[in-house]
């Protein structure tokens, strides 16, 4: 099983953004070390708590501080932009760390309605033509507009000697369709999806039109806290559980509360039933277990590849996490 990381850049109560976004590289320099097959970073706009609204930018520091790992961006949300300085932006990078460039696209706003307005207006029509800009995406990415189109002689230069693997990233079968219709790679999000993952995933394999790739590609994203023992992970899942309850009201703009402020909080019944309703859709415990889950959803999704985003109260429990299911899996390998 391949496994792989997604960043939300979180600000844990404490920290600078700064704080955050270093701490975004040091994730990818140790998910370098410890053999992850992918590092992606989110794309979120005045989004409390998350700190990355620009991945091409972030992509281009993390590339020089790694060297191996596959770097990307989960997602580029395209509504807001022109496919030409998307494409502009990710042949440069593809050009300045070959072979090593991911463009993730999806189609969410990434922020509240008056920042989509600032960001770029007339944001629903945008998504209204997605398929459309998607497809101009794609042309540009590979340089093979029709002779006779408006295009046919505009390149998103620089020309990367390979490049850019795309994926578009979604959460129902519009995005699943959408992505089996162009024959481009596929990776749903099952830490932020209601819907039924395994029969939207299904869908897009069995309708996958071979096109820019040969065969269909899949990866889920799945949230994941992984400590030593099942009873420390449970705890460490409380502070973004709590965070994500203040995201609901409104708050949560200091970012990930500490385990302290998670311990003492008094939550309502209410309060209680929504989070045991989002650690459900998680994976938390020990080694074993984590890892075990991890390969049940695995066969479920029959996926390529697991994609794990972690947020904890702290970046050094984090990157502990991810080091856990590393070791954990190469036992497993190892049996």
């Amino acid at each position: 099983m391949k496994i792989s990381i997604l960043d939300q850049s979180p600000l844990v109560y404490g920290k600078s953004p700064q704080q955050a976004l270093q701490a975004s590289v040091e994730l990818a320099k140790w998910g370098e070390q410890l053999g992850y097959t992918r590092y992606w970073i989110a794309e979120h706009h005045d989004f409390p708590g998350l700190t990355c609204p620009a991945p091409e930018v972030m992509l281009a520091y993390v590339g020089a501080n790694t060297s191996t790992i596959r770097i990307g961006a989960g997602a580029i949300l395209l509504p807001h932009y022109k496919p030409y300085k998307v494409a502009e932006s990710f042949n440069l990078l593809a050009t300045l760390f070959p072979g090593r460039i991911d463009l993730g696209i999806g189609r969410a706003p990434g922020g509240s309605a008056e920042v989509t307005e600032a960001l770029s207006g007339q944001f629903l029509q945008q998504v209204w033509r997605m398929p459309e800009s998607f497809e101009e995406l794609l042309h540009f990415l590979h340089n093979d507009f029709p002779d006779d189109h408006l295009y046919a002689n505009v390149t998103a230069s620089p020309s990367p000697a390979f490049p850019p693997t795309t994926w578009l990233l979604g959460t129902s079968g519009k995005s699943a369709k959408l992505a089996a219709d162009k024959g481009v790679a596929y990776a749903f999000g099952h830490f932020m999806s209601e819907k039924p993952g395994p029969e939207i995933v299904k869908s897009y394999i069995d309708h996958f039109q071979p096109n820019r790739i040969d065969a269909p590609e899949t990866i889920v994203a799945v949230s994941v806290i992984c400590a030593e023992t099942t009873e420390r992970a449970e705890e460490l899942a409380m502070s973004g559980l709590l965070w994500n309850l203040q995201l609901s009201k409104g708050n949560g703009r200091k970012g990930v509360p500490t385990l302290e402020e998670a311990k003492q909080y008094k939550y309502t019944e209410e309060e209680i039933k929504k989070m045991e309703h989002m650690k459900n859709k998680m994976v938390v415990g020990n080694p074993g277990e984590v890892v075990g889950r991890l390969k049940s959803l695995q066969k479920v999704y029959q996926t390529d590849e697991i994609m794990i985003v972690s947020i904890t109260h702290s970046y050094q429990e984090r990157l502990r996490s991810y080091e856990l299911i590393s070791e954990e899996l190469k036992k497993t390998y190892e049996k």
